[in-house]
């Protein structure tokens, strides 16, 4: 497991995203080697707060992709069940999941596995904690009577299948979260501590989401930032790539 730890949260972001290039680039992307993993709130595609509005206005229209090699879950489909087992069978046939990358919520969920789901679990319908729902009322003018109380997510054990996961933490108010995350024990109630047990997971983090840390745990990991560097240093291109 690496630790990332970078100043702020635009330090975090730009290393994060440098490396995200990397391994794109790194991978040799093709017709059918590139995947991305979606988590909708179950609204409209055309909707300003869709995980598909979201995507497509802060990343896919900035870049080359082709919008069939683009694979979000609908959260409006007739038949909710079909559409999870249709995205783990997508999964399966472009070769599994190189790069997956996610957040966590205050309360250490990754994706919508919300406390107490199962660590084995697979791309499902899931019910939102409260705390999820009022962290995401800012989106919905505050309005909760707006936010979705359920979606569709991939699970802990979808996630525990990719070939490499990172996580993005940052912010004071995730500090426990990371605490729970890498020093103490795997606990269903913290979902995002079952990536202690994968083989490549990395860990990116601001100054602030290590207050709950112990101060050998933050000298450890500080004193390899000189490796992790070499990571996003240098920067490959496409055409380096190829």
């Amino acid at each position: 497991m690496r630790l990332v730890i970078l100043d702020n949260y635009d330090l975090a972001s730009e290393w994060a995203a440098k490396y995200i290039c990397n391994r794109i680039i790194q991978f040799k992307p093709g017709q059918d080697r590139y995947f991305t993993l979606g988590l909708p709130t179950g609204l409209p595609r055309n909707h300003p707060e869709s995980y598909h509005s979201y995507m497509w206005n802060n990343f896919f229209k900035h870049i080359d992709i082709d919008p069939n090699n683009a694979h979000i879950l609908d959260g409006n489909a007739t038949d909710l069940q079909a559409e999870c087992d249709a995205f783990e069978k997508k999964i399966k046939e472009a070769g599994g999941i190189d790069l997956f990358v996610g957040g966590i919520g205050p309360d250490g969920h990754i994706a919508f596995n919300e406390p107490g789901s199962s660590l084995v679990s697979r791309t499902r319908l899931k019910t939102l904690a409260m705390d999820t729902i009022l962290a995401n009322a800012k989106y919905f003018d505050g309005d909760l009577s707006k936010v979705p109380t359920m979606a569709l997510t991939v699970g802990v054990g979808t996630v525990m299948d990719a070939r490499e996961v990172m996580i993005l933490i940052t912010g004071a108010h995730k500090a426990f979260a990371l605490y729970k995350a890498i020093e103490e024990g795997v606990n269903h109630m913290w979902t995002v501590s079952a990536f202690q047990q994968h083989p490549r997971t990395i860990f990116v983090c601001d100054e602030d989401a290590t207050l709950e840390l112990r101060v050998k745990t933050v000298k450890y990991f500080k004193g390899l930032m000189h490796v992790h560097n070499k990571l996003v240093d240098p920067l490959y291109s496409m055409k380096e790539g190829n």
